[in-house]
């Protein structure tokens, strides 16, 4: 039987009175699953509000993004002790990251180190662009990503890392325009992510870490991605702000642990 995480990234969406009222209406519609883990990701400033909104046993809380040090003079930005008593999960490396701050995987290297530095799971975000794709270069640069962004950590700290393969071209741009993923390019990426993280940390560590698929998913696609083979989860944008379809997505998942 298998265990899926659904992760919602509520992006620059909800101040907190929002994200207040929008989980109260997911917990109206999603129960308790013993084989599905949903964490809600809302900007920073809304995570006091979700923390104390959420039912532990229906969501668990995570931050979109922490900077690489504890504490300093870095005006505007969010350290892991400042988010460990309000989240257990943070993202890191998201392609909107990598596109608009210019964030590189040995920052992002960092930044995981410090999200397990300060016990928090990060959920790591990988994926090629449409020219990477275009060109056959997209195992490369997925291999290359996970030797850089993994590199400051050790087997044991594998466990609580979750690696998301968000291919960018995939992503909607918001504007209904985009390319979706075909599931069986998505298995075939999975695969050889799983196959990276073995030759870098061994079978065993391999076989334990999460891989979720992140790429405009919605309820009416969301099987075909959660039945595949390595998928552990999936990684959810816009469909997480809405209340008729992010508990649709979360249902799919409780029927195919079972």
């Amino acid at each position: 039987m298998k265990h899926f995480t659904i992760v919602g990234n509520w992006k620059m969406h909800q101040a907190p009175e929002q994200a207040e009222r929008l989980v109260g209406k997911l917990q109206e519609k999603v129960k308790p699953q013993t084989h599905v883990t949903t964490v809600l990701c809302p900007p920073f400033v809304s995570l006091p509000a979700v923390a104390k909104k959420a039912e532990k046993d229906v969501f668990r809380v995570g931050a979109q993004n922490l900077h690489p040090q504890d504490e300093g003079a870095f005006t505007g930005e969010v350290s892991g002790p400042m988010l460990k008593d309000l989240c257990e999960y943070v993202i890191i490396g998201h392609s909107e990251r990598r596109r608009d701050e210019g964030e590189t995987d040995k920052l992002i290297s960092q930044k995981v180190a410090a999200a397990i530095r300060n016990g928090l799971k990060p959920v790591l975000c990988i994926g090629e662009k449409l020219d990477d794709r275009q060109e056959g270069h997209s195992k490369r640069v997925i291999n290359d990503q996970l030797h850089g962004c993994l590199s400051q950590i050790t087997d044991d700290d594998l466990a609580d890392v979750i690696i998301c393969y968000e291919p960018v071209w995939a992503i909607s741009t918001g504007d209904g325009h985009g390319t979706f993923a075909k599931p069986g390019d998505v298995k075939e990426m999975l695969s050889q992510i799983r196959h990276i993280v073995e030759e870098l940390f061994g079978e065993g560590a391999s076989s334990q870490v999460k891989l979720l698929y992140g790429g405009s998913v919605n309820k009416d696609d969301c099987e075909a991605y959660l039945e595949l083979e390595h998928c552990d989860g999936l990684l959810v944008g816009g469909a997480s702000l809405k209340p008729e379809e992010f508990p649709a997505i979360i249902e799919s998942a409780a029927k195919l642990a079972k």
